[in-house]
């Protein structure tokens, strides 16, 4: 599998500027990089999902993955009291365990960010919400602009917006640029700091592993804080080939201009024993810098569960009830 970071022209690194310029200069930098072999990428994270960890790393990649979780509600029946108790559930995700760490977020649409903001207070707990007609992104770039300034007016830590995928594989990259830069201006806050950026690529629609690299490095160049796989609403969501190539991305990114970018797979993750070997990846391709919430995310709402359970499982020894930690 090819992975050496790909030719940046001279004075621009971190920047940028020639390369999109035009559409033709960008759509020269996206095809010239390093095409993805598909055989390798998969027999590689099949070759890891095998790794094996000791019981006390299991312990320690446990309590991490919790605090990686985006614990997620993104349905048309969302109510403000179930807001409120995933809220509370980000902060105390085992009541009956102190030391059980909080989520690094919870997730959830623009007309509710208030509602979360005001249960997770000063926790520590980000409010992350979606934005930019998801899960689609087919509207008008005003109507995404105003639906992330909502967002952000109404206490979002970060927005999560999804690329137009029709433009993209259309071959449009300029305007997709244009739209990601655009929106994280307007995550901007009247204090000079912004909302972090996450840029949704929906893997399962993109069609092959170079379309998923060139996302990355489109949604980089850009200036997104984050890149995510899914929506969680199309399927295939987050798959360990598709995260090996985001992980690739970013690693030659930090390598190529100094600026490091997390990476959030999102949709599918349901248990511990996949989040570990998530974790692993991440260690053994990425590097153990982006081993911390801060550059690594899982979007999930029911690995959160098994999460607990193995946790517990752990401590205790015994499985608890499956009813025993709430249903998201």
């Amino acid at each position: 599998m090819t992975t050496s970071s790909p030719p940046i022209p001279s004075g621009i690194a971190g920047d940028f500027a020639d390369v999109t310029a035009t559409e033709a200069s960008l759509r020269r930098f996206l095809h010239g990089l390093p095409g993805v072999d598909q055989v390798g990428a998969e027999a590689r994270t099949a070759g890891l999902g095998t790794r094996s960890i000791k019981t006390t790393a299991k312990d320690w990649a446990i309590d991490l993955a919790i605090r990686m979780v985006d614990l997620t509600t993104l349905e048309g029946q969302d109510t403000p009291g179930k807001v409120r108790a995933l809220a509370s559930k980000a902060m105390r995700p085992d009541p009956a365990d102190p030391s059980c760490p909080a989520v690094a977020a919870v997730c959830v649409y623009p007309d509710l960010v208030a509602v979360a903001k005001e249960v997770v207070g000063d926790s520590g707990v980000q409010v992350a919400s979606v934005a930019t007609a998801f899960p689609s992104g087919r509207a008008a770039l005003d109507v995404k602009l105003a639906d992330t300034r909502v967002a952000v007016e109404a206490g979002a830590d970060e927005i999560d917006m999804v690329i137009d995928r029709g433009a993209f594989l259309a071959g449009h990259y300029l305007q997709v640029y244009d739209e990601i830069v655009a929106v994280r201006e307007a995550c901007a806050r009247s204090d000079g700091s912004h909302a972090h950026l996450k840029v949704i690529f929906e893997t399962g629609e993109l069609q092959t592993y170079d379309n998923v690299r060139r996302a990355s490095w489109l949604a980089m160049m850009a200036g997104a804080d984050f890149i995510k796989t899914s929506t969680g609403k199309v399927q295939p969501a987050a798959t360990m080939p598709v995260t090996l190539v985001m992980l690739e991305a970013v690693r030659d990114f930090l390598e190529t201009t100094g600026r490091q970018v997390g990476v959030k797979p999102a949709g599918g993750i349901r248990t511990s024993k996949e989040a570990i070997k998530y974790l692993v990846m991440v260690n053994e391709v990425a590097g153990e810098e982006w081993l911390t919430p801060t550059w690594f995310r899982f979007g999930a709402s029911s690995l959160l569960n098994d999460l607990l359970m193995q946790r517990t499982k752990m401590a205790t020894g015994r499985y608890s009830g499956p009813d025993y930690f709430t249903l998201d």
